[in-house]
């Protein structure tokens, strides 16, 4: 882990954007570690809250998180179907801890989604706990952080941010 370098995980983290963008979901998914979880806490709780005690948006474990990829790539997903239009800024990127067997990022980042003519912008930061796994970077936890007061103009979150 002490190897890799901001640049690296530069180019993970805008691959990760690329993919969901384009839709490529079940790729995406490839770049969680079989124990991952991926959290969009809501905007009024602590960032280091617990889904356990707390409201969150999203709480997803691995298996989860597979079963929304599933759904969202489904024509059933109404919210859905046909996809919107996304696209995916990331900015901002630290190395926040080293350690043995992972590496702690931040970054900022603003979504833009585009569907029946309304343009929703979700922003905030991420916060990842990334691992190596055979000689691949993987996401172990997303951290999600919207610093917008609430979800009033967008009313939901059926996009992955």
């Amino acid at each position: 882990m002490q190897d890799i370098s901001r640049t690296e995980i530069e180019d993970f983290l805008f691959t990760e954007a690329d993919l969901l963008d384009e839709w490529r979901l079940p790729e995406w998914l490839e770049l969680f570690t079989e124990d991952a979880i991926y959290y969009v806490p809501s905007t009024d709780v602590a960032p280091d809250a617990s889904p356990d005690k707390n409201l969150f948006y999203v709480a997803d474990d691995r298996f989860r998180l597979s079963e929304r990829v599933k759904r969202l790539m489904k024509r059933t997903a109404h919210a859905e179907f046909p996809h919107s239009r996304t696209r995916h800024l990331v900015s901002n990127v630290r190395i926040r801890n080293r350690k043995d067997d992972e590496i702690e990022v931040g970054s900022s980042f603003i979504t833009y989604r585009t569907k029946d003519g309304i343009t929703d912008t979700y922003f905030g930061s991420n916060r990842y706990r990334l691992v190596v796994d055979n000689g691949s970077i993987r996401i172990r936890e997303k951290r999600c952080l919207l610093d917008s007061e609430g979800l009033r103009t967008q009313g939901r979150v059926s996009i992955i941010l």
